[in-house]
């Protein structure tokens, strides 16, 4: 509870600086780009992922598919994060409406910030809530972009936190970086569709390295700002049946279950020891 009053007192402290809301203030989405600078991230990777978004924000694809919406514009706003309780909110929320607007937001990335240790997605969903409740725009919609390089491994349970933002009606989609992933998450892709996504039309982009990154992002976001899902979309999510071997009540991976878990701990993977906590969900 201390770990999460704290992610409170930040969104709030951060809250201090959100204007009042404008007479007009709709929007098509409301997107928080949640981007990994974890201590995988070096800084040139992290360089890597701040011009992608850059370049995706200003590409005349990604504008004409904003100016297509019902209202012609979308809040976004940019974190990034690593370890638990390191989030550094880079860019608070913005509209972006046309090519003057994008580029009066991507010029606040210009600043790279120091990698973090430790990889707490669910940490960057749980101040992604907090980002919605304090944005002065109300959105059709409202989407966490989240893109990572390695599964939860601190903090609290990524699943809890993920099933509270769908029960918001929140979309979480999933950009895994697939290079130097080890054999912690083989198959990271896999990873991000089981354990991070969730809500309606929620999909997995995957870039195959970071110099790929930028082509990703951009189509992510086309089809996030359009409410569309990729032509071959992912594979329902079965969230039941991922208990490791020796775990209580466990089996295989993938072994059907009696009975649903409290949580799932295939989707939590402590990272040299770090402590993992499990919340019930009247904790959240």
């Amino acid at each position: 509870m201390r770990l999460l009053s704290a992610l409170v007192v930040v969104a709030t402290v951060l809250g201090a600086s959100v204007p009042a809301p404008a007479q007009d203030a709709n929007v098509d989405l409301e997107l928080v780009l949640a981007v990994d600078v974890s201590g995988s991230v070096d800084t040139f990777e992290a360089r890597l992922k701040r011009q992608g978004y850059i370049d995706a924000l200003t590409d005349p694809r990604f504008l004409q598919a904003v100016r297509n919406g019902r209202h012609g514009r979308v809040a976004v706003t940019y974190l990034e994060w690593g370890g638990w309780g390191l989030f550094p909110h880079v860019v608070d929320w913005h509209v972006i409406s046309d090519e003057a607007s994008a580029r009066a937001f991507v010029g606040r990335l210009g600043h790279i910030e120091p990698s973090f240790r430790g990889t707490s997605i669910s940490g960057a969903i749980g101040l992604s809530l907090q980002l919605f409740a304090l944005n002065p725009h109300r959105g059709d919609r409202k989407v966490i972009d989240i893109s990572g390089d390695g599964p939860n491994n601190e903090g609290l349970s990524v699943v809890s936190y993920r099933d509270l933002a769908v029960s918001r009606g929140i979309t979480i989609n999933g950009l895994p970086i697939l290079a130097d992933v080890g054999n912690v998450v083989p198959d990271l892709d896999v990873y991000y569709e089981e354990c991070v996504i969730g809500g309606a039309g929620a999909f997995v982009i995957a870039a195959q390295d970071f110099e790929s990154f930028a082509d990703a992002v951009l189509r992510k976001l086309i089809l996030e700002i359009a409410d569309t899902t990729p032509v071959a979309p992912v594979a329902p999510v079965v969230r039941a049946q991922f208990l490791q071997p020796g775990r209580p009540g466990g089996g295989a991976v993938g072994a059907p279950q009696t009975k649903a878990p409290r949580y799932f701990p295939y989707c939590d993977i402590p990272n040299n020891g770090r402590r993992m906590i499990f919340p019930a969900p009247n904790e959240l």
